[in-house]
């Protein structure tokens, strides 16, 4: 499964409708580190299906993150159920992305 892309308007109905687990990202196109994350997050996308792999760019769609008060990028945001599971601040490398995968249930 590829890596999606989310945004303000279709956050609610691709994030918080899921009948999966959504491993959020939220990036932009400027920032160092999400760069090296994108990457892995996509090999881990094609790699399982226990989750889908998401990404929203924040200087295109301002609400969600505002909403989940994210302030630095990038920033992980497992969803279940329509709530906010686990997070991640930061990029260090594949294994707390994949952590964050085993806390889907």
């Amino acid at each position: 499964m590829a890596l999606i892309e989310v945004s303000d308007q279709d956050f609610e109905s691709k994030v918080l409708q899921s009948g999966k687990p959504v491993l959020l990202d939220f990036f932009a196109t400027w920032c160092g580190p999400c760069k090296l994350a994108e990457p892995v997050l996509e090999e881990l996308s094609n790699s399982q299906d226990k989750v889908v792999m998401a990404k929203l760019d924040v200087d295109k769609n301002s609400n969600t993150p505002q909403k989940y008060g994210v302030l630095s990028i990038p920033t992980t945001i497992l969803f279940k159920g329509g709530q906010e599971v686990s997070r991640q601040v930061g990029f260090n490398g594949k294994k707390p992305f994949e952590d964050l995968i085993s806390k889907a249930g």
